[in-house]
Formats: structure tokens, C-alpha cells, sequence
């Protein structure tokens, strides 16, 4: 084997992969589009993917391979100058080492290109409150909130501080000073970062995932004190979302944070991703803007309602899963089939198409 990680990373980055995989056993294999296609049909054996790991371990400024011979494990990034920055998760497979390395790009994905709606951006516009995207990993989350912070980067004089783990895109200052800091390398958990936060002065935050009651509580915190708080959850459907947040905490607290959450949220966008007609994911996302109606469903426990409201809604900012399927058929960008199949409700949807 030949391939040198240099050229190995130039082709990712050429190809627009998202992660290179250098597991023994199997050739060099990277993801793109979603699916995982390997480069050729060189299966690597071990002294290869030692080789190739040990380089990475070089450019990470000479790091010491010897975390991940006793540990088994190494999470870690490096940069290579004029090509990009990476993100590496290093362990041991069957005795032999491999790496999955995920790129992190310089260059921001552009909305339109990517299909992400004006209206999804525009929500960042908001001064306070909590916005959230939500969906299954690897639904585009974290590049719909990566336009929305550069969208306030342009357009803002803003102090936004980024708590991520991974960092995945890299924001220069524009308009806004963007302090971005990834876990486990600049700070030791979501947690600390967030505390620390709401005394560095910042107008936005965006918290890369709320994972558990003590971030939830902290972030509620954050958006209660004038803050705009942007984050991720593994829930699909903006009801789903709410119900999930409440659950998270003890029982007797969950009316009082109920009533919380309705002062504090914006807005909920859920998304998947859907194959278009060329093959490409597109975004379908179901869009819900607070209104006082939903403030008081979430208040009086009665969040089941709220998927109707969505449902029912002609406004851009209310959008449903199914009415955006239906405008991306409209549009001709994904075929019937493919709207029935990532459909909520297939049946009422089949009648509008």
C-alpha cells in the first residue's frame, strides 16, 4: 500500500466526504452523501493502518501514540495548513489500530444550495428565547445550525460562543466575535462550558447537544436571562421535543418547568434527510414558531395538541414534516414515492398529492 494520508485527506476533501475510515481488514473507506463507498480494493493489514495512524499522530503537533496503546481509545484534532481541519476518533479493532476521521471544513455550506429554507435562517434574528433543531443523527442538524450562526456572524454585532463536540465547521469573525469551544480540548463538559458562558458576556450560545437534566436545566437558565440559545435534540416532531425536555426532569418539578419552557421557546425545527431526484439528501423539516395558542398548550399540558395546529397551518413560519414533503414534490426535487415514504401521515398526504 501506497496511499499516503496527505493525499488520502485531499481526496476526501475533493470528493466532499464527511468521514475517512482506515479500519484493517478492509480498504480505505469514505462516507459521502450518507452512504460509505471504499477507494479501492486494497484491503489494509495491520502494519498499514499502523502506518497511516501514526501519521496522523505527527501532525497532531507529534502527540503521543501511546494514549491509544494503553487506552485503546483517543479522541483528538489536527490541522493540516491550506486544506482543512479533522477530527479524529482513534481505537483498537481486533487488535489492530483504526481511525475514523471526520473533516471539519473551513468553507460553510450555502442555505440555498443545500436546500435549507430562508425561513429556517431567519429565525436566528431573534434577540432571546431557545430555538431548537431536532432529528435523527446525521440529519444535517449541525450544518442547519452552522448557516444559522453565520447568518448572525454577517448581520450581527454579536458576541456568539459555540460548546461542541465535535467542532464541525469553523467560523472566522465577521460582523460578530465567534468564540467556538469543543469538549473534552478547551473545557471538560457541556455543563462547565455553559456555567462559564453566561459570564463571558454572550448575546447568543449555541450548545451543540442538550443531553441530559443538568444541561437541559442550565440552558433553560441561559434562555430565561435574555440569551439566545440554539441546540440540537434526538427527538423528531416538535411535540415529541417538548414532551421529551419535560420528561428529562423529576416528577414533581415538571409542571414548573412546563410553564418555564413555555416563556423560553421560540421556535422548533425538525428535520430528515430525503433523497432527491439526483440522489442527493435535501432537507424536509417541520418548522413550528411559538404563538401564544402554543405557549398555553405547553403550559396546560396539552402538547398532543399541538402536531394539529402545525398540521392545519398555511403560514410559512408553521410548517408540517408532510407540507414540506408536499412543496419539495411540488418543486419537483423529490418524486412521489419518496415523499410517501418519509411521510407522518402517508394516507392524508397521498390525497394532497
Amino acid at each position: 500500500m501506497n496511499t499516503n494520508l496527505k493525499s488520502l485527506l485531499e481526496l476526501a476533501i475533493e470528493q466532499q466526504a464527511s468521514d475517512v475510515f482506515i479500519v484493517a481488514g478492509l480498504p480505505v473507506s469514505m462516507r459521502k452523501n450518507g452512504a460509505i463507498d471504499r477507494v479501492d480494493d486494497v484491503r489494509l493489514l495491520p502494519d498499514d493502518t499502523e502506518a497511516l495512524i501514526s501519521d496522523i499522530y505527527e501532525y497532531a503537533n507529534h502527540r503521543d501514540i501511546a494514549i491509544l496503546h494503553d487506552t485503546g481509545d483517543d479522541d483528538f484534532s489536527f490541522s493540516i495548513q491550506g486544506l482543512s481541519r479533522f477530527r479524529v476518533s482513534a481505537f483498537k479493532q481486533r487488535g489492530a489500530l483504526s481511525a475514523v476521521i471526520r473533516i471539519i471544513t473551513f468553507q460553510l455550506p450555502n442555505p440555498e444550495l443545500i436546500g435549507i429554507p430562508d425561513n429556517v435562517i431567519r429565525l436566528s434574528d431573534a434577540s432571546k428565547g431557545m430555538i431548537l433543531v431536532t432529528g435523527p443523527a446525521g440529519s444535517g442538524k449541525s450544518t442547519t445550525l452552522a448557516c444559522m450562526i453565520d447568518h448572525i456572524n454577517r448581520t450581527h454585532k454579536k458576541h456568539v460562543i459555540t460548546l461542541e463536540d465535535p467542532l464541525e465547521y469553523l467560523h472566522r469573525h465577521n460582523n460578530s466575535i465567534v468564540s467556538q469551544r469543543e469538549i473534552n480540548i478547551d473545557t471538560s463538559s457541556y455543563v462547565t462550558a455553559l456555567r462559564a458562558a453566561l459570564r463571558q458576556s454572550p448575546d447568543v450560545i449555541l450548545l451543540g447537544e442538550m443531553r441530559d437534566f443538568e444541561t437541559i436545566n442550565v440552558a433553560m437558565t441561559a434562555a430565561e436571562t435574555g440569551h439566545l440559545l440554539l441546540s440540537t435534540l434526538h427527538t423528531i416532531g416538535a411535540a415529541n421535543t417538548i414532551d421529551r425536555i419535560i420528561d428529562v426532569f423529576p416528577a414533581n418539578q415538571q409542571r414548573q418547568i412546563a410553564v418555564q419552557l413555555s416563556m423560553v421557546l421560540t421556535a422548533v425545527v425538525s428535520q430528515q434527510l430525503v433523497p432527491d431526484v439526483n440522489g442527493n439528501m435535501v432537507p424536509a423539516m417541520e418548522i413550528m414558531t411559538v404563538t401564544p395558542a402554543i405557549r398555553n398548550m405547553i403550559r396546560e399540558n396539552k402538547v398532543h395538541q399541538i402536531d394539529g395546529i402545525i398540521y392545519s397551518s398555511m403560514k410559512d413560519d408553521m410548517i408540517s414534516m408532510d407540507g414540506s414533503l408536499l412543496k419539495l414534490y411540488q418543486e419537483g426535487t423529490i418524486s412521489q414515492e419518496t415523499a410517501l415514504r418519509y411521510a407522518s401521515n402517508p394516507e392524508m398526504l397521498k390525497k394532497k398529492l
